[in-house]
């Protein structure tokens, strides 16, 4: 069976295009995205790894760390760097995995034989700082990932990680959100001093706490 979430994300230790890394130590207390592709010097996907680069200050501004995975070996990857920050404007500033023995791909579930019997899918990961999974999206190759959508997701799962609440459809930070049913509307009017709107008795909104 494969990884689900709240599974103890795996931890691994691999050669990397900054050295040699132990997942778990280098995520330390922060969250991790942890992503993967199919090979090296791939169009989409190099659009990714500098859209990556590109958000660094806004992972750093939710103490996230980012790291990717593809099959292909470090020397392939120093090349492909030069590629990437060459075309997207960038300085990749995060670890790529050199996953020639598809370690990574098995403990992550990566290969998925429908789709090919050896490459990476393109799959991505959030691992809180518990090392527990908090997220998987897994994409098609021709679909490029929207790295807002990431960020946006992690601001949800950061804050209804501190508080008794919930998120709405296409909710981004600074909006309402929902209180979870587990709280009730009179111990949500005392637990959120900015006011509780009752819809319904199990749609019940307050604005963002923090």
């Amino acid at each position: 069976m494969g990884l689900r979430l709240g599974d103890a994300a795996p931890n691994f230790k691999a050669q990397t295009s900054m050295g040699d890394i132990d997942l778990y130590e280098y995520l330390g207390n922060s969250w991790g995205v942890l992503f993967s592709h199919p090979a090296d010097y791939t169009p989409v996907c190099t659009t990714e790894l500098g859209r990556t680069a590109q958000l660094k200050d806004e992972f750093d501004k939710r103490n996230v760390k980012a790291i990717a995975v593809s099959v292909d070996s470090l020397e392939q990857h120093d090349g492909w760097i030069k590629d990437i920050n060459e075309t997207q404007n960038t300085t990749v500033n995060y670890p790529i995995v050199a996953d020639s023995s598809r370690e990574v791909a098995t403990l992550y579930d990566m290969i998925h034989p429908n789709a090919s019997a050896t490459a990476t899918v393109r799959s991505l990961f959030v691992i809180g700082p518990d090392k527990a999974v908090k997220l998987m999206i897994t994409y098609p190759a021709s679909t490029g990932r929207n790295f807002m959508e990431v960020l946006r997701v992690i601001d949800s799962l950061q804050l209804t990680a501190k508080h008794s609440v919930a998120t709405p459809a296409d909710w981004k930070q600074g909006e309402d959100v929902i209180v979870v049913p587990a709280v009730s509307t009179e111990d949500a009017i005392k637990k959120f001093p900015k006011g509780v709107k009752v819809v319904k008795p199990y749609l019940r909104y307050t604005p963002q706490p923090e």
